[in-house]
């Protein structure tokens, strides 16, 4: 099927972005293509695994290392009036969520994009969001083109914004005995050269996205995004040893200084697939995160938060650093993936429910970490609302319906000082509306 795709027509090229279809159109029932059992291929990978057999994949370097860049302005098609909109607004806000591919049916999808989409209908527009960045594991079961269509541009063939991709363990996993090649269709749809409409697409009308490569530093007003790719284990996840070298770190070293010799003020996130800390099936990615640590340590700088996947739930946790800096760790791997597929937090024993908060480690050197919310039985995305004081990331399960649009859970951070803080409501005119219906109600009353 990956190659009846690739013969049927050549990717089209295009002036400018597409994102949405013209007209909105009804959720997909169906898948277009039969999604196998991947089964039979896990009893290899299970094989492999234990045999030590399974090793990190390489990549193409992405198009200008050592720090590739891509900005909101390039990813709109060069379009000055939609960043300054942004700019004088003092704000942006943009989607997350990570594991969304469903190999079931579109259903699970269907429940997070729709209530995705609604956010795009808000009395301010100050509040629409300005892109998307999936954190992984976009395609199942192993990232296959001919699984492109009814995983990825048929359940978000309405949302009307820009899509970016971190690449997970599924999206570049090439079991033995498949014919497709690491990465294939991420790249094509996500690291494109040009805005190109992709046979993947079916005649749909969203273009591939321009990603320099796998990783990445991504640049908006009042947000910088550093994408990690960390590879295809299940467990943990990998950006630096023998088998891939080190461009990873060499571009984290070069983005950071970089932003501090730019004095750089606004929201720095770290995003990727495999989460540093999860209280579920999968474990922490300890030397990913230790070699992230020792680049942040070397250059001085931190992010304000870090977003991941993989763990098929929704975990926070803050990380308080002997320095002084409060650093949220957000895990949203429940983005739509099969039913059945949200995996439950556990603690120690296995088994029994946790309450929340509660510190979960702690260092000789004063570090701990703080586990302080968890949904494990709803799919659901964060909403993230950066401006040039603070960042706030939300969160918000699809079971609350499309008219939803309060948080179960959220947290903000106070950009200046790495602290904690409670974010600073804006006024979106609902004072300004109920002065006016209350002047009205007194002149009737007179």
């Amino acid at each position: 099927m990956a190659d009846d795709l690739r013969a049927s027509s050549a990717p089209r090229e295009l002036a400018t972005p597409v994102f949405a279809e013209k007209r909105p159109t009804p959720d997909p029932t169906t898948f277009l293509v039969k999604h196998p059992s991947d089964g039979p291929f896990y009893k290899e990978i299970d094989q492999l695994n234990r045999e030590h057999e399974l090793k990190a994949v390489t990549f193409p370097m992405p198009r200008g290392t050592p720090e590739p860049r891509l900005s909101l302005y390039e990813v709109l098609g060069k379009k000055k009036d939609a960043i300054d909109w942004i700019t004088r607004n003092k704000q942006i806000v943009f989607h997350a969520l990570g594991d969304c591919g469903s190999t079931r049916s579109p259903r699970t999808e269907d429940l997070v994009t729709d209530k995705l989409q609604a956010d795009f209908q808000e009395q301010d527009n100050r509040e629409i969001p300005q892109f998307n960045l999936l954190l992984g594991d976009i395609v199942y079961s192993f990232g296959e083109l001919q699984y492109y269509y009814d995983q990825f541009y048929d359940p978000y063939r309405d949302y009307p914004a820009p899509i970016l991709a971190a690449a997970g363990n599924h999206d570049s996993m090439v079991p033995p005995g498949l014919r497709e090649r690491a990465l294939e269709g991420y790249l094509r749809n996500f690291c494109a050269e040009r805005f190109e409409a992709m046979p993947e697409a079916g005649g749909l009308s969203r273009t591939a996205q321009i990603q320099p490569g796998v990783f990445f530093t991504f640049e908006a007003p009042f947000v910088c995004i550093l994408v990690l790719f960390s590879n295809c284990l299940e467990d943990p996840g990998v950006i630096a040893n023998s088998d891939i070298g080190d461009s990873q770190l060499i571009f984290l070293e070069a983005a950071l200084k970089r932003l501090k010799a730019a004095n750089y003020g606004g929201a720095l996130l770290f995003a990727h697939h495999h989460p540093p800390y999860t209280l579920s099936r999968h474990g922490w990615s300890i030397k990913m995160q230790q070699q992230i640590d020792k680049v942040c340590d070397k250059v001085g700088l931190w992010p304000h938060a870090d977003l991941a996947g993989h763990a098929h739930n929704y975990q926070r946790f803050t990380r308080y650093r002997p320095d002084g800096l409060s650093i949220p760790y957000v895990v949203c791997g429940n983005g739509g993936h099969n039913v059945t597929s949200l995996r439950k937090v556990h603690g120690p024993d296995g088994d029994t429910a946790l309450r929340t908060p509660q510190i979960i480690q702690t260092s000789k050197q004063g570090e701990k970490i703080v586990f302080e919310n968890y949904d494990d039985t709803n799919y659901g995305y964060l909403r993230i609302t950066a401006t040039a004081q603070q960042l706030r990331i939300e969160y918000h399960p699809a079971s609350d319906g499309a008219d939803a649009k309060t948080p179960d859970d959220a947290v903000t951070v106070k950009l200046a000082t790495h602290e904690l803080d409670h974010f600073t409501a804006e006024d979106l005119g609902f004072t300004e509306k109920a002065a006016a219906v209350h002047k009205l109600k007194q002149r009737q009353n007179d």
